[in-house]
C-alpha cells in the first residue's frame, strides 16, 4: 500500500475474547460497510455458542454444515468474492477474525497448497507409525530438504503434513513464503487488538462461563451425535462441554482457549504491517481508535454511507 493511498479494506485481528466482533461491527456501521468473518470455526452452521458467532449479519458465518471438511483454498475464494462485491458496491469490507491463516487468505493471494488425495493423510500417518519418526523424517528430507529442516522428527502432525504436501506437488516451506508478506489484494488497513494477558484471561473465563449458561453443553452433545468433519471436530469446547462436569469443563475450556489466545498473539507480532490498538476499553472506544488511525493516514473517508 502506497502512502496516502485510500484503503478499500479494513482488517481487524486479535486474540479470542478481545472484542473483535463488536469492534468490527461498530467500524462497519461508521463506514457504511459490512463485516466479513475470517474465523475457521464460525464458518460452521449449528454451533453458534461454541464458536461465538456474531449476532449481527456477517459474511461467511454459518455457511457450511458440520460434516464439511474446511479448506483454506475454498474459504479464500469465498472471501475474495465477498470483499470484491462489497468494494464494487462502494461499501467498505471490514474483515475480522482470529484465525491468522484465514485472515491472510482473505486479504492476500496466498500460494494455498493443493488439496491432498482422499486418504493420503491416513496413509502417511500409518507409514509414520509403522516406520517410526526417524525413517519418516529421512524420507521427507530426501523429497523436501527445506521442509525437513524446519520440522522435528517427533512432530508427527507436521511431518505427516509435509509428506502429504510433497506428494501433492507443494511444500511446507515454499521458496517464497507469502504468508507474512505485506502484499494484499486490495489496499488494506490492518489493525490488531491488544490487551494485557491478565485482562484477556479474565475475559476468557467470563465468556466460557457465559457459554455454559447459554447451552454449550447441549449444543456440544447435539453436534457430537451427528456427522462431523475432521476440521469441525477441532472446535474448542466440543468434548469438554459434552463430557465434563460444569466446573471441570469451564476450567478445561478456559485453559485451552488461553493457549490458543497466546498463539494468536504470536501471529500478531509476526505481521509487519499491523497497527496495534489498545483494546482494554469499551468496543465503541476501540472502534473510534481504529477509525482515527484510518483517517490520520488518509486511507478512508469519514463516512461512506448514511
Amino acid at each position: 500500500m502506497l502512502p496516502g493511498e485510500p484503503a478499500e479494506v479494513v482488517a481487524i485481528f486479535g486474540p479470542t475474547a478481545s472484542g473483535k466482533s463488536a469492534v468490527a461491527e461498530a467500524v462497519a456501521v461508521s463506514l457504511g460497510g459490512e463485516v466479513v468473518s475470517a474465523d475457521s470455526m464460525q464458518v460452521y452452521a449449528g454451533a453458534p455458542i461454541l464458536t461465538n458467532q456474531p449476532v449481527a449479519p456477517t459474511h461467511l458465518v454459518a455457511i457450511w454444515p458440520l460434516d464439511h471438511e474446511a479448506s483454506v483454498a475454498e474459504y479464500a475464494g469465498l472471501a475474495h468474492a465477498a470483499i470484491d462485491e462489497l468494494v464494487q458496491a462502494d461499501r467498505v469490507p471490514v474483515v475480522a477474525g482470529g484465525t491468522g491463516l484465514y485472515l491472510r487468505a482473505a486479504l492476500a493471494e496466498l500460494d494455498v497448497p493443493p488439496a491432498p488425495q482422499p486418504g493420503a493423510r491416513e496413509r502417511w500417518e500409518r507409514r509414520y507409525d509403522e516406520a517410526g519418526p526417524e525413517a519418516s523424517h529421512a524420507e521427507l528430507a530426501s523429497r523436501d530438504p527445506a521442509a525437513a529442516a524446519a520440522v522435528h522428527p517427533n512432530d508427527r502432525r507436521r511431518v505427516v503434513r509435509a509428506l502429504e504436501l510433497v506428494e501433492a506437488g507443494s511444500s511446507l516451506r515454499p521458496a517464497e513464503d507469502r504468508l507474512w508478506s505485506q502484499r494484499t489484494r486490495r489496499p488494506t488497513l490492518l489493525v490488531g487488538l491488544d490487551l494485557p494477558a491478565d485482562v484477556l484471561a479474565r475475559r476468557i473465563e467470563e465468556r466460557t462461563r457465559a457459554m455454559l449458561a447459554q447451552g454449550a453443553r447441549e449444543e456440544a452433545r447435539r453436534i457430537l451425535a451427528g456427522p462431523l468433519s475432521r476440521s469441525a471436530a477441532q472446535m474448542i469446547g466440543l468434548r469438554e462441554f459434552a463430557e465434563l462436569p460444569d466446573e471441570e469443563a469451564v476450567e478445561a475450556v478456559a485453559q485451552r482457549t488461553r493457549r490458543y489466545a497466546a498463539y494468536q498473539r504470536k501471529w500478531m507480532r509476526r505481521i509487519a504491517d499491523l497497527v496495534s490498538i489498545d483494546a482494554n476499553r469499551p468496543p465503541g472506544e476501540v472502534a473510534d481508535a481504529v477509525l482515527e488511525v484510518a483517517r490520520a493516514r488518509q486511507r478512508l473517508p469519514r463516512r461512506r454511507h448514511a
